[in-house]
């Protein structure tokens, strides 16, 4: 793991300091707010009205992000800014110990028993015995709400599996719904565990009925985009928007409160029927929610994601290489659907096989995007202080140091297609060749441009991202590689 982003203690911001807010720049015509827009062959307008956010400065709240500790306000962020004070201040010891608490060893893996049934959707039991569990009392109580609630509580036609799981609170689960395995996944363990929505005394009393509507857009907004430095164009909470009747007003605020909370969850709203590399999300209960269930990668597998789910499971050598080169053309077609594809680039900072999964027909899909950020965003992650190059590394995405300022560049030197490169087509390409079904210098030929992406530096002494040629050298390669392969079943 990158020094930089592993531990806290190795990022100078964090040393014992003065904290300050600092507001974030208000929006004006030289600076428009930042807002998220899909590309297309006809872009069209951008959103015409965006939110401009001006929260009060009193909301605050703690976030654990990585090897970073933030302490945000959802009008401004604060700041650990170097002094000479030999002892740190109480605000100080705070961070300080947040950054202790991290280091503290968690659980990795799944509970080998089944989770406790009040912290957890319960698993299926008998229809004689009661479904009853903390979480369906709250939903009957009103305390939160969901529409897959009524399936887990009432019907029993949503039904926990197993556990695959299991690091910091961070909950992911297979079940199954109504014959269809999915995952229900959460950020945190319990639904108490979520930093609630404060009102008004007077507004709580009523059922928060009087609550006025456009308030609450604005902190929701302002959650949004503290989670992805993004603006939220009006209208896009859709479905999730909390209806105004009844005793569930409240229930509704307390369930997408915590729904926003969660980085992934609201990536994936924002992806959902503009990206075919992005689960959809299927419906949600409580701080659960639910995706399509695909197997995801990993390096126990020979050609790194199981292949027995796919589309005429592919049999011999030819039959693997067909299946590598589809799923490696659409890796090629993920990373320039999210470079080029929306108004502001999506980098991938934890690219593994794990993160991955691929359908029946191989289009890859990202299925852990808790590393992925839009480039505003991103840019706010990168730009810390530092001493060294490697101080700048967050993760996958890597910046550089200006050793004369002392602070990490804005912006990222690296690129998706080079870690793609580096991380999943080196072990696909790069050994010693594998199949006599592609001809030789075919072979050659793609090891050397995936060599070439990868290690740009080692090929070409030109800067650290991957050239833009080579990707269409990979294409191309690739095509001819599925071309030889069609040929040879003839």
């Amino acid at each position: 793991m990158p020094r930089g982003a592993a531990r806290g203690q190795d990022h100078p911001q964090f040393a014992h300091g003065e904290i300050e807010a600092e507001s974030k720049t208000e929006p004006t015509a030289s600076h428009p707010p930042e807002s998220l827009t899909l590309r297309t062959a006809d872009p069209g307008p951008r959103p015409a009205s965006n939110i401009d956010l001006k929260a009060p400065g009193e909301k605050e709240s703690l976030e654990f992000f990585g090897g970073l500790v933030r302490r945000k306000w959802l009008g401004g962020l604060l700041r650990v800014l170097p002094t000479a004070r030999s002892a740190p201040g109480p605000r100080e010891r705070l961070l300080l110990t947040a950054l202790q608490l991290q280091q503290r060893r968690f659980r990795t893996t799944c509970p080998v028993t089944p989770p406790a049934r009040d912290r957890l959707p319960p698993p299926r039991r008998p229809a004689h015995q009661s479904r009853a569990s903390s979480g369906c009392q709250e939903y009957r109580g009103g305390v939160l709400v969901g529409d897959l609630c009524e399936d887990l509580c009432v019907a029993g036609t949503l039904s926990y599996q197993r556990c695959l799981y299991y690091e910091r609170g961070k909950k992911v689960l297979q079940a199954d719904w109504r014959g269809r395995p999915v995952i229900l996944k959460s950020k945190e363990e319990a639904f108490s565990s979520f930093q609630p929505l404060s009102l008004p005394d007077d507004t709580a009393e009523d059922g928060g009925q009087d609550f006025p509507e456009a308030e609450l857009l604005l902190v929701v907004a302002g959650e949004v985009r503290n989670a992805l430095g993004l603006e939220l164009p009006n209208g896009s909470l859709g479905p999730l928007w909390p209806r105004r009747h009844g005793r569930r007003w409240l229930g509704q605020l307390a369930t997408l409160w915590s729904l926003v909370q969660q980085e992934e969850f609201v990536l994936f709203s924002l992806l959902q029927d503009l990206s075919r590399h992005a689960p959809p999300v299927l419906g949600s209960c409580g701080h659960f929610y639910a995706v399509e269930y695909l197997a995801a990668g990993s390096p126990r597998h020979r050609a790194l994601f199981p292949l027995d789910g796919a589309a005429g499971a592919p049999r011999g050598g030819r039959g693997q290489a067909k299946a590598i080169s589809d799923m490696a053309l659409s890796f090629l077609d993920m990373v320039s659907h999210f470079d080029d594809d929306f108004s502001h680039r999506l980098h991938l900072c934890d690219i593994k096989p794990e993160n991955f999964a691929i359908r029946s027909d191989f289009t890859v899909v990202a299925i852990d995007v808790d590393m992925a950020f839009f480039e505003p965003k991103m840019r706010e992650i990168l730009e810390q202080n530092c001493t060294g190059d490697e101080d700048c590394n967050f993760f996958d995405c890597f910046s550089k140091c200006d050793l004369r300022a002392h602070k990490c560049g804005a912006e990222r030197v690296n690129s998706n297609l080079q870690v793609v490169c580096d991380k999943i087509f080196r072990h696909w390409f790069s050994s010693s060749l594998r199949t006599s079904a592609v001809s030789v210098p075919l072979q050659l030929q793609l090891r050397d441009a995936v060599q070439e992406c990868a290690d740009p530096r080692g090929t070409s002494g030109s800067a650290p991202g991957a050239a833009p040629d080579v990707f269409w050298k990979l294409q191309r390669l690739l095509q001819a590689t599925q071309r030889e392969l069609q040929e040879a079943e003839k």
